[in-house]
């Protein structure tokens, strides 16, 4: 038995000894992998009967992902997919060997920032792709001055029209940083055409009837401003005979908790309840991460080719985003963005005195630009090549709801279970080692209804800053 020494000059109970008879007020358990989930909070949400969501539209025409995939080989010098190659119309339905005969015939080039990759004063009849870095493509406007057309990066292939013709490029192709560049010269085509007849048939088409239709679907005859009794036209609206379907998505987990911690250690906090709590935040988690980077449903991997804006200087400008905007003008609802790439967005506003607006969202202060929100995301990842820290991500702009042909989440209107909208937690019973087992599983996906629903601003760059003193 020992006893505790008592301090002479005491005259009361002791702090110490008073809290082993008092009870202590506790949190609920905390995790720092919580966010606000923002997209899944704003997005329309669409409760689906069955597990498949199938999104009929007007025919169109087929189109791939507008780039070029590039790779290194063993000596580190760049090379062409050659199946990418069939993102250009001409070479659509040729044969694999054709391609790969094509692909290998490839230079490759490195321009240093301000020199011209092609234009007038280059060899004519070139196809290039850009494999690393940026460069802007301008003309001459109608008055004469320089006209900005679009920015281009890696996987940006141009002019196949001059390339098949054997014509200088239409317009100024100039690197805005240090590129890698592939190019593949008119003659090595005419060469290959001349062995293979089919090619030839192709080639010679494509040059007489030029690039073919700029139409994405196909049209709907139609006359307008007439007079008199003129004989109409007749038509029809031709629907995809094999739509898209999106298959709800999965996320699953198995909580086990021993029945000792569930029977002897559930006061004052419901130990099974708070298991629970934060494994269906870690899965929401996932559930937000999934919908905007799964290689199938992600919305990032389903933004078409002529809804991609690179940026002109690297950091999110105000002319970027208007730019952006100009892609997804009807009806924009919101951009999405990780939160350094607004901080960087709001350097650059900063930096040319025009401060965004604020607008309370969530109980919460948000940026908007032109009126419209921008909601933080870290699931938008930051990334950078092997020389570099991270320091690069993209800027989503979307369209949402189903009656503005815009994006939507997909969920199962009920499952077994639930407990939460498209979740669900199952107790699976008690094993023979006395731990209570639960499946916890929600079920979910996105779907952009039309093309021009969503559209995205890519290599944010984010660490840019300025000494405004």
């Amino acid at each position: 038995m020992t006893t505790e020494t008592v301090p002479q000059n005491q005259r009361s109970l002791s702090t110490s000894a008073a809290r082993n008879l008092a009870t202590t007020t506790k949190t609920a358990p905390q995790m720092l992998g919580i966010t606000p989930r923002y997209l899944l909070r704003v997005l329309p949400w669409v409760d689906l009967e069955a597990g498949v969501y199938r999104v009929n539209r007007r025919r169109g025409f087929i189109l791939g992902d507008g780039l070029i995939g590039t790779y290194t080989d063993g000596s580190g010098g760049a090379r062409v997919v050659a199946e990418d190659l069939r993102e250009i119309v001409l070479l659509r339905e040729l044969d694999s060997s054709m391609l790969s005969t094509l692909a290998n015939g490839f230079v490759q080039h490195e321009v240093e920032p301000g020199e011209i990759i092609a234009g007038a004063e280059t060899p004519p009849g070139r196809l290039h792709i850009i494999t690393f870095g940026r460069a802007e493509k301008r003309a001459t406007g109608q008055y004469g001055e320089d006209a900005l057309l679009s920015v281009l990066g890696d996987g940006d292939y141009f002019d196949d029209g001059a390339w098949v013709r054997g014509e200088p490029t239409p317009y100024q192709v100039r690197a805005l940083t240090p590129c890698t560049v592939l190019s593949l010269d008119h003659r090595m085509l005419a060469e290959l055409a001349d062995r293979e007849p089919a090619l030839r048939a192709r080639l010679d088409a494509y040059t007489a009837n030029g690039q073919g239709s700029a139409d994405r679907e196909h049209p709907i005859d139609l006359t307008s401003g007439h007079s008199g009794e003129p004989e109409l036209p007749q038509t029809f609206v031709d629907y995809e005979e094999a739509p898209r379907e999106y298959e709800l998505s999965i996320a699953q987990t198995v909580l086990k908790v021993h029945t000792r911690v569930s029977d002897i250690y559930n006061s004052s906090i419901d130990q099974v309840q708070a298991q629970l709590r934060l494994t269906t935040e870690a899965l929401r988690e996932r559930q937000e991460w999934e919908m905007l980077n799964h290689p199938e449903y992600g919305l990032l991997n389903n933004v078409v080719p002529n809804q991609r804006v690179h940026t002109r200087k690297g950091s999110p400008t105000p002319d970027d985003m208007d730019e952006l905007l100009t892609r997804v003008w009807k009806q924009p609802a919101f951009f999405l963005a990780h939160p350094r790439a607004i901080a960087a967005f709001g350097r650059e506003c900063t930096r040319r005195g025009v401060p965004p607006q604020i607008v309370e969202l969530f109980g919460s202060p948000f940026l908007t630009w032109r009126g419209v929100p921008l909601l933080p995301s870290d699931k938008l990842d930051l990334k950078g090549s092997s020389n570099s820290a991270p320091g690069t991500t993209n800027i989503l702009l979307m369209r949402v709801g189903e009656a503005e042909q815009g994006v939507v989440g997909l969920r199962p209107s009920s499952v077994p279970d639930e407990v939460e909208p498209g979740l669900s937690v199952r107790p699976m019973g008690v094993d023979r080692r006395a731990i209570t087992s639960y499946l916890v599983t929600s079920y979910f996906s996105t779907a952009a209804l039309v093309d021009d629903a969503v559209a995205v601003l890519q290599n944010v760059e984010v660490s840019n800053y300025y000494d405004y003193s």
